[in-house]
């Protein structure tokens, strides 16, 4: 899945860094498991406006992989505060993983 973006580059840079958070209940990170689904960038207001999704709304580990996403995007990008909605539209399924994700899950 691609993650809709107005920065390609700082995009880019910004998923690389969220490849460290992971779901733990899966093992897999929050980027190949599609669950990053817009990261958009506002330069004048030094805001980045992140949206993603769980894997079902009643994860666990919601609030945990939430916190982490919002934390390693602040590491990634000091200067900015970080905007980080989480939605269920539309909902989270398989199809969304990643090729290196399924490969990963055997699947």
């Amino acid at each position: 899945m691609s993650v809709e973006t107005n920065n390609n580059i700082k995009s880019m840079i910004g998923l690389s860094a969220l490849e460290s958070v992971y779901d733990p209940e899966i093992g897999l990170n929050v980027v190949d498991l599609g669950l990053i689904y817009k990261m958009n960038f506002d330069e004048e207001g030094k805001m980045l406006h992140c949206t993603m999704t769980l894997t079902t709304e009643f994860c666990p580990m919601g609030e945990s992989i939430t916190e982490n996403v919002k934390n390693a995007l602040q590491a990634t990008y000091p200067d900015y505060s970080i905007d980080l909605q989480l939605t269920f539209d539309p909902a989270w399924n398989y199809t969304m993983i990643s090729e290196e994700g399924r490969s990963f899950l055997g699947r």
